[in-house]
This record gives C-alpha cells, sequence and structure tokens, in this order.
C-alpha cells in the first residue's frame, strides 16, 4: 500500500505541494501539456531549484499576462471540461474547486453558485491546483496522512481588504484539522492548501511506520527567518498491505482516588453513550499509598471535546492527559455461522498473512445459551467449529 506523508512544518499552499510532487517525480511534460490544454493564454509553469535556510527544494512560479479575474465555479468547470486533462484529473480538480466554492459561500452566507473566486480564481492558483491534480493521479496514494498545520499570525490583504490570519476560506475549510501552534508573522497556509488537507488527507499525526521511497520538498516563495520554508512530502510503502486498516485515536488519561466504585462503573456506561471506543479501568497505587484507579478512554478526534466534558462532569477528576495515538486494526466484516442451536453473529477477521478467522459476538453466544439452556462456553465452541467447517 502506498502511504504518503505531508509535513507541513510551514504549513501548505498550492505552489509548495506542487512543487514537492514535481521533486519526487511527477512527470513535467505532462504536467506542462495539462496546463497547456487550459483556457488560459499566455500562462506558463516555470520550474527550478531554490534553498531556504540551506535547504534545497523545488520551487514553481506560474506566468501569465491576466490580471486577476473574477471567475465563478461554473466558468473553472468549463475550464476543466473542454481541457485535454483525463477524467481521473478532471474529477479530481472539480472536487478541489467545488469544495474551495462550498466554504466561500459559507463564509459570505452566499449560494455556491452565486460565489466569486477571486485570488483562487487567478490564473496561477488556476494552474496550482490543475497541476496537483495531475501530480496526484500520477502518484496514486492509497492513504495520506498529514501532520498539524500551522496557520501564521497577523494580517493578510485580500479581495475584500485586509483580514487576520487565516483567511476566512482557509478557517472554514479546516474544520477538523488539527492545528499546530506558531508565533511566524506570515500566512503560512493558503486557501488552496487547506483545500487540499480536506479533500486529500485521511488521518493527522505524527509521521505513521513505513518503509521509505521518496521525500521531495516544496519551497514557498517567502524565505523566512525563523524556519525553512518547504513542504516535505513522504512517500513509502506500508508494509502490512491491505490486510489491515489504520487510524487515529485520542487517548485520555486520569487517576482517581476519591469516587465509589458504582459511580464509576456509571462513568464508564456515559463515557460510551457519549461514543467512546473504549474505556478501562487499572488499579494502582497513588501517592501517600492510597489504592486509585487509572481511567483510560480511547476516543475519535471529532468526539474528544464532548468526552472530556463527561469526565469531568462524571467524575472528580480536576485534570486530564490527552495524547492522539496511530491504530493499526486487522479488517472485520460481519458473519453469521449456523449451529445446532441456531444461527450465532460474529465477525470475520482477516489475518496479515491472508488467513480468516471467525469471532463470535459475545451477546449473540448468551442469547443462545440462555434460550437453549446449554453452557455459554459450549457455544462458543460450536460457533468455532461451524466456522472452520463452513467457512467465510
Amino acid at each position: 500500500m502506498r502511504l504518503v506523508y505531508l509535513d507541513c512544518f510551514s504549513g501548505i499552499s498550492g505552489d509548495m505541494l506542487l512543487a514537492a510532487l514535481i521533486d519526487l517525480g511527477a512527470p513535467r511534460d505532462a504536467l506542462l501539456e495539462g496546463l497547456a490544454s487550459l483556457d488560459l493564454p499566455d500562462a506558463r509553469l516555470e520550474i527550478g531549484e531554490v534553498k531556504r535556510r540551506g535547504f534545497r527544494a523545488c520551487n514553481i512560479h506560474v506566468r501569465h499576462g491576466q490580471a486577476k479575474t473574477h471567475r465563478h465555479l461554473a466558468d473553472i468547470v468549463r475550464i476543466l471540461r473542454q481541457s485535454q486533462l483525463t477524467g481521473a484529473q478532471r474529477s479530481l480538480a472539480e472536487r478541489l474547486f467545488r469544495r474551495l466554492a462550498e466554504a466561500e459561500a459559507r463564509v459570505h452566507g452566499i449560494s455556491i453558485d452565486r460565489v466569486h473566486f477571486h485570488e483562487v480564481g487567478a490564473v496561477d492558483s488556476i494552474c496550482d491546483i490543475v497541476g496537483t491534480a495531475i501530480a496526484w493521479d500520477w502518484l496514486r496514494p492509497d492513504r495520506v496522512v498529514a501532520s498539524p498545520v500551522p496557520l501564521g499570525c497577523g494580517t493578510v490583504e485580500i479581495a475584500h481588504g485586509r483580514v487576520r490570519l487565516p483567511a476566512p476560506a482557509t478557517a472554514e475549510l479546516l474544520r477538523g484539522v488539527p492545528i499546530a501552534p506558531t508565533t511566524i508573522e506570515a500566512e503560512l497556509t493558503t486557501p488552496t492548501g487547506a483545500v487540499f488537507l480536506a479533500e486529500l488527507v485521511d488521518a493527522f499525526g505524527t509521521l505513521p511506520a513505513m518503509t521509505v521511497e521518496q521525500v521531495g520538498y516544496g519551497a514557498g516563495d517567502r524565505d523566512l527567518e525563523e524556519q525553512a520554508n518547504v513542504l516535505r512530502v513522504w512517500v513509502g510503502r506500508d508494509e502490512w498491505g491491505d490486510e489491515t486498516e489504520t487510524d487515529w485515536v485520542d487517548v485520555l488519561e486520569t487517576q482517581i482516588d476519591d469516587q465509589p466504585a458504582e459511580q464509576l462503573a456509571y462513568l464508564m456506561q456515559r463515557l460510551l453513550e457519549r461514543g467512546a471506543l473504549d474505556v478501562f479501568f487499572t488499579p494502582i497505587l497513588m501517592k501517600k499509598s492510597r489504592p486509585g484507579t487509572a481511567i483510560t478512554v480511547l476516543a475519535p478526534p471529532d468526539r474528544r471535546a464532548e468526552i472530556e466534558s463527561t469526565l469531568f462532569a462524571q467524575s472528580t477528576t480536576t485534570g486530564i492527559r490527552v495524547g492522539r495515538s496511530f491504530r493499526r486494526k486487522l479488517r472485520r466484516e460481519s458473519g453469521v455461522v449456523e449451529t445446532n442451536w441456531g444461527s450465532i453473529e460474529g465477525k470475520w477477521v482477516t489475518l496479515p498473512e491472508g488467513g480468516r478467522r471467525f469471532v463470535p459476538e459475545f451477546d449473540a453466544c448468551r442469547r443462545v445459551a440462555d434460550e437453549r439452556q446449554v453452557p455459554l462456553p459450549d457455544v462458543y465452541q460450536a460457533a468455532i467449529a461451524a466456522s472452520l467447517s463452513s467457512g467465510p
């Protein structure tokens, strides 16, 4: 499985991502031919190398003779559909522009058809997005992970006047994306960069386990004093292949030594109701030799805030530690096996080497044991035997 990691140490923009993909080896002839087929007279892509705080990186510029033009989404879709792009390239470019239009429409409180693309509708931004769609189609990653992204500090001048960073469309596009703190006075993440994160990335976090094959560097135009203004793109192989799935979970932890057991049982129930993936208690010995309980909660990142609130409301804790962990999961699918006592539901699990095994559901086995008045272990054994004889 091809794995791509976007290391957004200095943010991300359209030209930085396209430059990094070119640095990885995206075919220049295909890029130039695809961009030349757009209805953008005199536009050309210049590709070169620069150094940012001592680091070599690819850098691109779009040269053209047109003044900035305000285009609607329909204008850009027309340009794309009259081009010589492949179906996959055109489809991705349209998705990116539509996601941008949805963000702009929400910011301005208008319909998507009335959105005027200002900066994004300019020739250079169109070339950045379309060029990235062409290069992304060449790369064809199976999974994309990105680091938390810094946005920059200060203000920026846009078509609607001066606004505080991030630009309104950038903020809208980054809903659900983890933000990295920074004190750099510059726009590090642009709307085009933000739409790539929103549309292309599967998960956010640290560099995942993989066998690295290539690393590409794309430079922003500004040479920052504080750090190298580059986007680093890692490409590698996930050696586990397609037999496993991966994601990220938030891990919430706290310790309690002053709450009775029946209240902790209620706390576990409420946390699971709020969307926790798992909750477990561990007996521990705390300071002053007090026996206590360590509470660990695994939560989807988008449910973390609600689960934190539940922990504070339903327990005596005054502090919670929060971290993010990478998970690798065996592929699972629901199934049913037939035994002499009836149907038993469970899950078929695919092992890394390709084999399969059946895991009976406890509630299903308990139901059969209660109905048939047979020992629960016998029901489990019957379900496993049935799975071995029937197969998935």
